[in-house]
């Protein structure tokens, strides 16, 4: 908040120079037009005050550069130029330059000025993740509802929370129906409905109705925090070409220093009017090839331009945790696939019911009633597939559960077997196979066969439009590896036209199938794994750009991981891509621009044809232009 305010205070003066300069600068210019026989001494006072007024800062930090020992930069490159430009007037023979150097001035404060606002839309593009910190948690203690920080709330604490609020803490409703704002986390705009017994996370906004959750972390754990974390070291991790340019302006600006110097004072000595005849016309020339060569629109836009990179796919769910991973992932031409959680919900799900004495109803709701008191996943996706077997009064007794088998219990006065087929050869039942792939059910009703039913992971909606954009992209291989059965993964890597498919892995054999693909990937190409377990962590490490599952993904992936997908969508892979690479080819449109205009002004400069005004476009004009379109970035 304090460096918010400072920012504000500085824009705010620096406008107001802006103004008062400006005013004393067309004053002073009317005073010299009704005044022409000032000398050249009073031509300088006439513009030395709007230079110094608008001048100060840079002057400042050209002096401070120097005790420090860093005066090679744009600050100390200004000053010599415009105090040159100030001074070449009192040479023989030369023509005074005062307007020329307050112009410079001037627009290079211009030039700052539009820096700070593109900065500022930039951060504020992603500091909108900071509005989802809560400032206050609603905790039940003693039977009263009391305000707490949300540091202070414990694992397995309940906490109420009323439409309108910030969910501030992990957790799973046990009480209250609702809808929540999820924009902020996931940059869908779609509100989404809750009920009891589903997870909420930190972040969102409760919309409708009064809801109880029971934490399951603690603040620091929770999704909010980590996102903040993610937020605040997302410089740290620079691109090859913001590196590039920090050690090339470091090397560049002692180059043009000494460049000009050579300019000024070699040419004069090898002329044929004497070195006091031509001192003054090559000093001009120096003076407009420091301010043409000063890097400015290089060193601001192109970290600006990742800056806003990142800001831009935040708005869109999408967290990348440092600039150099944009460099990486607009370089991948192969997608690893996670299946279960990446590209499936992770959770079992009633496929396909084939009875056969009775009909599909029927032969759900027997099954649920068996499974009523199971832990087993199967047994949650018969009983969700079935939602009432818990109301309809049917008596459940003698249960019993066989290890490996399945559970045999008497339902109404009939005794069912649900179960694999072991099970059904124990009862003496002749079963059917199916034609489906996935986990098949046998159920039998008083030692008669009544049907199977079909569990699997059901495929998450938008994965075939993901491995379809990322083709569009250009992405030359996708693969899929995977622990689950051959059977199931091939039936999904099917489904969905992943070229490769590898299943029955172990982590340990994730890691060996990625480093292979990573020796067959040609030079300057890159490898993207998207994964969302504990156990694709390893996996997340070895690949060149790790993308992990950020609304149910483990706390290790997502920590292992370079970039997070806050709404679990694989189409999102594709839309990272495709932001990471429009950001590099607006960097690069700025480094060409650039260097483009600033060559074509030096040259001309040398030869005598430069002016000043050339070179104040040169600096001043091209880096706001540059500037404006680095913007481009944030709108993804």
């Amino acid at each position: 908040m304090e460096n918010n305010r400072n920012h504000v205070h500085g824009g705010l003066k620096a406008k107001i120079a802006l103004i008062l300069s400006t005013a004393l600068l067309l004053a002073g210019a009317v005073y010299v037009e009704h005044n022409c026989e000032l000398s050249t001494g009073a031509l300088l006072l006439v513009y030395l005050f709007p230079y110094l007024l608008i001048g100060y800062d840079t002057l400042k930090e050209a002096c401070e550069g120097i005790v420090e020992g860093d005066f090679f930069n744009e600050h100390f490159l200004m000053a010599i130029a415009t105090i040159g430009a100030l001074l070449i007037g009192f040479l023989p023979g030369a023509e005074t330059e005062f307007p020329e150097a307050v112009f410079v001035m001037l627009f290079f404060q211009v030039g700052e000025l539009f820096e700070g606002y593109a900065e500022g839309k930039s951060r504020d593009s992603i500091s909108h993740l900071m509005d989802i910190r809560p400032d206050v948690a609603y905790a039940e203690r003693n039977n009263q509802v009391v305000a707490v920080a949300p540091e202070q709330i414990q694992v397995g604490e309940i906490i109420v929370v009323r439409p309108g609020e910030k969910i501030p803490l992990d957790g799973k409703v046990i009480e209250g129906t609702s809808s929540l704002n999820t924009i902020a986390l996931t940059g869908e705009s779609v509100p989404r409905e809750l009920s009891v017994g589903d997870d909420v996370i930190s972040g969102c906004i409760n919309l409708t109705g009064v809801i109880r959750v029971r934490t399951t972390r603690n603040f620091g754990e929770s999704t909010v925090s980590k996102i903040i974390s993610l937020v605040e070291s997302a410089d740290a991790n620079k691109s090859r070409s913001e590196s590039f340019i920090t050690k090339f302006a470091r090397i560049y600006t002692p180059v043009v220093v000494i460049a000009a110097l050579l300019l000024a004072f070699v040419p004069p000595m090898f002329a044929g009017n004497g070195f006091a005849g031509a001192f003054t016309a090559w000093l001009h020339r120096a003076l407009i090839f420091l301010v043409v060569s000063c890097p400015c629109a290089l060193v601001i836009s192109v970290p600006l331009t990742f800056f806003g990179g990142i800001g831009g796919a935040s708005r869109k769910g999408i967290l990348v945790k440092g600039s150099g991973y944009m460099d990486t992932l607009s370089k991948v031409d192969t997608v690893v696939f996670d299946k279960t959680g990446t590209l499936t919900h992770g959770e079992f799900a009633v496929e396909a019911v084939h009875p056969e004495t009775f009909d599909e109803n029927e032969l759900l709701h027997l099954a649920a009633h068996v499974e009523h008191f199971s832990t087993h996943p199967i047994g949650e996706a018969l009983r969700a597939a079935f939602p009432n077997e818990a109301a309809d009064g049917c008596e459940i007794t003698d249960v019993e559960e066989i290890a490996g088998h399945g559970i045999r219990a008497c339902v109404a006065g009939r005794t069912v077997a649900v179960g694999n087929s072991k099970m059904m050869d124990a009862e003496g039942v002749k079963w059917r196979d199916c034609h489906c792939v996935g986990t098949v059910v046998h159920v039998a009703v008083d030692g008669k066969y009544a049907g199977h039913i079909v569990i699997n992971d059901r495929v998450k909606e938008d994965s075939m439009e993901a491995v379809t954009a990322l083709k569009r992209l250009g992405v030359k291989k996708t693969v899929m590896l995977t622990g689950d059965r051959k059977e199931v993964a091939r039936d999904v890597a099917d489904k969905l036209k992943i070229d490769v498919c590898h299943a029955e892995l172990l982590p340990a054999d994730k890691v060996e199938h990625v480093e292979r693909l990573l020796a067959e990937q040609p030079a300057g190409s890159y490898l993207a794994f998207v994964g969302d377990g504990i156990n694709d962590a390893p996996v997340l490490k070895r690949a060149d750009v790790g993308i992990a599952m950020g609304g149910l993904g483990s706390d290790a992936a997502i920590e292992a991981a370079d970039i997070v997908l806050m709404d679990d969508q694989p189409s999102k892979i594709a839309e990272a891509i495709r932001l990471a690479r429009r950001t590099i080819r607006i960097a690069r449109e700025n480094i060409w621009f650039a260097i483009g205009v600033k060559v074509a002004i030096l040259i001309l400069a040398s030869v005598g044809l430069g002016t000043m005004w050339m070179a104040v476009f040169a600096d001043v004009g091209v880096t706001v232009l540059a500037v404006f379109n680095a913007l481009r970035a944030l709108k993804g």
